[in-house]
């Protein structure tokens, strides 16, 4: 299998110049796919799906909030009592104080931020540490257990070290514990955890969990967790807490995620994934197919994305995968990013050439495609994984879906 080059030449004009430059691309073995060696190739391939922009729009992130009545659908007066909006927003922070036998030593903290006391944190004041503390980047956002990614955005604001630290010393912390609005009712609580060591201490080059106030240049919508929700880059959307509104940090060393009583994993990272868009049921004989998808690049990064073809008739046949098209980085950032918003400010870009250090960006996503011509009549099964940096082919090294929905994605056609 060659290689991928860093920067593949797919760009965002490929994916609507779908004519006969793609279709003269052969990317199928003609064993596997059965396809006719004679057969014409018309100009026009079929498409899986018009293209994307790398940057979705927030009113387009598929939707999976909690609760009843969902938050972000409450009007008047109840949104000003559940302080979900952007003069009534307040963050406290305080030291757990829930009695437990097998915790020692209580957490502590020298400044708690409370309600109480008229010391809770407001926008205007999140947003002043931001004049000095601000990050941006690019994330797509995920769900543990769903099939398809919910979106990608340009996040801004606080790292979480940063506003801890408006509290003074802390004492005894091992782990940060949050949650958003939950309809004063218990029961809709919705909660997650990090360590200290993933809030307070970031690795040089890698991203930091932040509390976001700003999406794609804009205040968060309330529909996407804002004023202020919390943003963990590594991981699953379960961590990304919307409607951020307590933080405590405490002395156990239990995660309390609501995940993890559910069954799932709570430190399982995001997964380096692909992902198949639909195909139309039939094609005419002599027609490429343009197919396409997209790959998220996880905590292990992405070398390359790899489809195969076969025939639905053929039993036993042994599986032969090929190295697919990637998008390439946009040539002109400015046309992508929100009027202000330049490259170079991003992490994980290089601020002297606003370029990517990477591409794929470590927890971004990008499309991907194949031009699959010369097919002759018959049923087909085409399927789509990402390989990592380590070589790990998906579903490897972690298939339990528990811990990331990761299986292969499979989507049949007939040549007719």
């Amino acid at each position: 299998m060659k290689p991928s080059t860093p920067f593949p030449r797919l760009t965002r004009r490929d994916f609507v110049r779908t004519g006969s430059v793609l279709a003269a691309t052969a990317v199928a073995s003609a064993a596997n796919s059965g396809r006719a060696a004679d057969a014409p190739v018309t100009a026009n391939p079929v498409a899986a799906s018009p293209p994307r922009p790398l940057l979705t729009p927030a009113d387009k992130f598929r939707d999976v909030s909690r609760g009843k009545p969902v938050p972000h659908t409450l009007k008047g007066e109840a949104l000003l009592q559940a302080r979900l909006t952007p003069e009534t927003w307040r963050l406290e922070i305080a030291a757990d104080a829930t009695p437990n036998p097998a915790i020692k030593d209580q957490a502590g903290l020298t400044q708690p931020l409370t309600l109480a006391d008229g010391t809770a944190l407001d926008l205007p004041a999140l947003l002043k540490l931001g004049q000095q503390h601000e990050v941006k980047f690019l994330k797509a956002m995920q769900c543990l257990n769903i099939p398809a990614p919910l979106g990608q955005g340009l996040w801004e604001g606080v790292p979480l070290r940063e506003v801890l630290r408006l509290c003074g010393q802390l004492r005894n912390v091992r782990r940060i514990y949050y949650w958003g609005f939950h309809n004063h009712d218990p029961k809709q609580l919705f909660q997650a955890s990090l360590t200290y060591s993933q809030a307070m201490e970031t690795p040089p080059g890698e991203l930091p969990a932040f509390l976001a106030y700003r999406l794609n240049g804009e205040p968060i919508p309330l529909v996407r967790g804002g004023p202020v929700r919390m943003v963990i880059p590594w991981a699953h959307g379960f961590k990304s807490i919307k409607w951020l509104q307590r933080i405590v940090v405490t002395n156990d060393y239990k995660a309390n995620d609501t995940y993890a009583e559910q069954n799932n994993d709570p430190e399982a990272p995001l997964k380096t994934a692909a992902y198949l868009d639909n195909l139309p049921a039939k094609v005419p004989a002599g027609q490429p197919v343009f197919a396409t998808g997209l790959v998220i690049s996880g905590l292990s990064g992405l070398k390359r994305v790899e489809y195969s073809l076969s025939r639905s008739d053929a039993k036993d046949a042994a599986e032969q995968w090929t190295e697919a098209q990637l998008e390439a980085p946009p040539a002109d950032w400015r046309t992508v990013l929100p009027a202000g918003v330049f490259a170079r400010q991003l992490l994980g870009f290089n601020p002297q050439t606003g370029q990517p250090a990477t591409w794929p960006l470590r927890y971004s996503m990008i499309s991907w495609s194949a031009t699959l011509a010369r097919l002759a009549p018959g049923k087909y099964a085409l399927r789509a994984r990402a390989v990592d940096l380590n070589g790990f082919a998906q579903p490897e090294p972690r298939p339990v879906q528990k811990a990331g929905r990761n299986a292969l994605e499979v989507r049949e056609f007939e040549v007719v």
